[in-house]
């Protein structure tokens, strides 16, 4: 990955992704309306809003909350300009934690009791899907020879006729990640949340609008990762991954509200359960496929 190929993912990745995220949420709400038998708003709705904060006051009870999340946004864009670049992919699950660490910390240091419990539950959140992010990325490097994204164009097949159980793994835990029902413990999405609003609760003005933002900004990053599993030396292979992260983007909203949320335990056992067995036959299959015994 060269300096120029990266600062153009910067660019492309900072002005792109932020029309990108932003419509998403816009089509999410319409989808979801329709699926409750309501008009729903315009699909530039989420680009108001987040206008309408921007435009607002900031209130807030430490001042070094809106630091953290700038720095979060920051490093989340980085993120994205580094898995668009082709560069290696453990180092962007890695600064995505480091994000959400920060995320943490600016809800801790209001010291409101909803923040602190939303605060909690994204712990409990990143230790539910954190493993099976991680453990993708192993996986990626023992089906591509690299850690780099770019190493995609170079196979003969997509990931996807690789290692299909670690796809379904990381399945599961986007729907966490992108933050959908039942699993959106502390963002509170939904007004009926007995959080309010969950670690956001003593955010307000600009500091909510980079919130919002830094999700726009994730949602298209973590649809890359779905896109990565049919990326191959292929002309048609932009083709197919753009349809692949549509179909998933549609599961996810169908399942965001088809399903109540849970319980803290539940998710987690869960996540971590779904986990351990996609990795633990997809290591089998691989040992018995490098020694010839199928």
């Amino acid at each position: 990955m060269t300096i120029l190929l990266f600062v153009i993912a910067l660019f492309g990745f900072g002005i792109g992704a932020l029309f990108l995220g932003g419509l998403l949420a816009g089509v999410d709400r319409i989808i979801t309306a329709r699926l409750q038998g309501r008009v729903g708003p315009p699909l530039l709705q989420p680009f108001y809003d987040v206008g309408k904060l921007l435009a607002k006051e900031d209130r807030w009870l430490n001042g070094f909350e809106s630091f953290y999340i700038f720095l979060a946004l920051i490093i989340v864009i980085l993120s994205g300009a580094f898995f668009f670049s082709g560069g290696n992919l453990l180092m962007v699950v890695f600064l995505i934690g480091l994000a959400s660490l920060l995320f943490i910390v600016a809800a801790y240091c209001t010291r409101s009791p909803f923040a602190e419990i939303g605060a909690q539950r994204e712990i409990i959140q990143v230790m539910s899907y954190e493993p099976m992010i991680i453990l993708m990325a192993v996986f990626y490097y023992s089906a591509s020879g690299s850690f780099d994204v770019a190493a995609t164009v170079g196979l003969d097949l997509p990931l996807l006729t690789q290692i299909p159980l670690i796809f379904i793994g990381l399945l599961f835990v986007l729907t966490t990640k992108l933050r959908k029902s039942p699993f959106d413990l502390s963002f509170s999405h939904h007004a009926h949340q007995e959080l309010v609003k969950g670690v956001t609760t003593e955010m307000s003005g600009k500091t909510l609008a980079l919130v919002e933002i830094m999700h726009w900004y994730e949602s298209v990053l973590f649809l890359g990762y779905v896109a990565l599993f049919f990326v191959w030396g292929s002309l048609w292979a932009v083709l197919v991954a753009l349809v692949a992260v549509a179909l998933v983007y549609f599961l996810e909203i169908i399942i965001d509200n088809s399903f109540a949320r849970v319980k803290w335990q539940a998710m987690l056992s869960w996540s971590w359960l779904v986990t351990l067995l996609v990795v633990s036959v997809s290591v089998v299959v691989a040992v018995i496929t490098n020694t010839g015994l199928l």
